[in-house]
């Protein structure tokens, strides 16, 4: 079993024992339900914003614990203010020491868009990303359907967020559909867990020239950036890079600058 498999397997378990504890319809009585929030889309697309996503992340399977000393509310606002065009919070608790209030408490801080990083396979999970305030859901096609992928697409349109679907290779690009709004492209395997920036690059011409593209992972120095930037990339997630900081956003800042 690889580590995306035990992932799954183990999510689905937990989103099972989340619908006994909290209904859809509780979920719908969240104080972030019925408010709108930014696109995630536009801010992405705005040349007065750096395309960067930057992301909260504890620990991940593959580095272990990264930093969990830091503040969420310290480390979203540092990335605000650094020009990051979103945030990325990681809600799964398992495996990457998220949380949903890790989410909410950031949605509290930040006007920014903020994607929800979370291995979603249920439509509950689309509820529950609405009402802890998610401006965007990852849809992560390897491990989806292509009928999953328009179900918990159309139920994020519906809801008023939007979709970022993360591709690996060319096999999953029939997951694609009316509902997806920015196209992500992983370098990092998630099966093993290893990380190749040239995957970005080979997949991006397969996609629709209309949806904007996300590089993600892997992404460690300004001149990463720029190289997929002149490829045709909007978007660039970056996590361990200014997490493995003891100032995320400062980290973030100064990646920012020297850019211009």
């Amino acid at each position: 079993m690889t580590i995306l498999d035990k992932i799954i397997k183990y999510k689905r378990s937990e989103v099972e024992e989340a619908k006994k504890r909290v209904s859809v319809q509780e979920l719908m009585y969240y104080r972030h339900f019925d408010k709108k929030v930014p696109s995630l889309k536009e801010y992405l697309l705005n040349p007065n914003k750096t395309g960067v996503i930057a992301e909260h992340k504890r620990r991940s399977p593959s580095k272990c614990v990264i930093n969990d000393k830091v503040d969420v509310r310290d480390v979203v606002v540092g990335y605000e203010s650094a020009g990051a065009s979103a945030v990325s919070v990681l809600t799964d608790i398992e495996f990457f020491g998220g949380s949903n209030k890790d989410l909410t408490t950031a949605r509290d801080v930040i006007s920014i868009p903020i994607l929800r990083k979370e291995f979603i396979v249920d439509p509950y999970q689309v509820y529950e990303a609405k009402a802890i305030g998610a401006s965007a859901i990852l849809l992560i096609a390897a491990v989806l359907t292509p009928e999953e992928t328009k179900e918990l697409g159309s139920l994020a349109s519906y809801l008023g967020m939007e979709v970022l679907m993360e591709f690996h290779d060319e096999t999953e690009l029939n997951r694609m559909n009316s509902y997806v709004d920015v196209a992500g492209i992983n370098n990092r395997n998630l099966n093993t867990f290893k990380v190749d920036l040239n995957r970005s690059v080979e997949l991006a011409d397969k996609l629709p020239s209309n949806i904007p593209k996300v590089a993600e992972s892997g992404i460690s120095s300004v001149e990463d950036l720029l190289f997929l930037q002149s490829k045709g990339f909007s978007g660039f997630l970056i996590g361990e890079n200014f997490m493995k900081s003891d100032n995320p956003g400062g980290a973030c800042k100064e990646f920012s600058l020297n850019l211009k």
